[in-house]
């Protein structure tokens, strides 16, 4: 191949995998941490699922299920053993994040942040509204 043509070729390759690598739907921890979850309407997918997922599925996963939990689907995370539909003051997972079952979520020592104020009133209140998958 001639040097002229092998030049295009990288550069044609190189722009194509700095427009793919700039094309992320993933976000970060740290947009996690400073979404604010709204006061109504708390939908699963959008605020609560990501919070979970960067808190809690290190040790609540597939893989992983401490105490027998697993959070990666809403459907554990419904678990009628830690989530009260309609009553989050009722619920074994908020007892945990709050710190009020005898012990906090992520536990102390972990590399994990805490739920937030906003996160916790958020994560109530989607229960609160009937802990819907939406």
């Amino acid at each position: 191949m001639k040097p002229k043509y092998l030049f295009a070729l990288l550069l044609i390759i190189g722009a194509a995998v700095s427009l793919l690598s700039s094309c992320k739907d993933s976000i970060t921890a740290t947009q996690i941490d400073t979404t604010i979850i709204p006061s109504s309407n708390v939908s699963f997918a959008k605020y609560i699922q990501p919070v979970i997922n960067l808190k809690c599925v290190s040790c609540h996963g597939i893989n992983e299920t401490d105490g027998g939990v697993n959070l990666t689907t809403w459907a554990g995370v419904t678990d009628p053993s830690i989530v009260t539909k309609g009553f989050p003051d009722n619920s074994p997972l908020v007892w945990s994040v709050e710190g009020k079952a005898g012990f906090t979520m992520p536990p102390a020592g972990s590399s994990y942040l805490p739920f937030n104020t906003n996160q916790v009133n958020g994560l109530k209140t989607w229960i609160k509204e009937g802990a819907k998958n939406n």
